[in-house]
């Protein structure tokens, strides 16, 4: 599974051959999940991206896009 940008461009696969099929940024080891705990233990996206120099900035800005489309829609069903 690819999910990708508005552009089209991929940003988070799951692939079972990396971590087992966890969601990570494309061409990286790095899962997702990462960025939500980093953010949720306060850390900045600067500090996620210095940790994580495999994930551009793009990637990460647009998987919380996504998220946030994703949450809006969920609750506008919700009503």
């Amino acid at each position: 599974m690819e999910v990708s940008d508005n552009n089209r461009n991929p940003v988070v696969h799951c692939d079972p051959e990396i971590l087992g099929g966890t969601p990570v940024f494309v061409r990286t080891r790095v899962p997702l999940r990462n960025l939500i705990d980093y953010l949720e233990g306060g850390y900045s996206l600067d500090e996620f991206l210095d940790q994580f120099p495999s994930v551009s900035r793009d990637q990460a800005i647009a998987a919380l896009e996504m998220a946030h489309e994703v949450l809006t829609a969920r609750a506008r069903a919700s009503r």
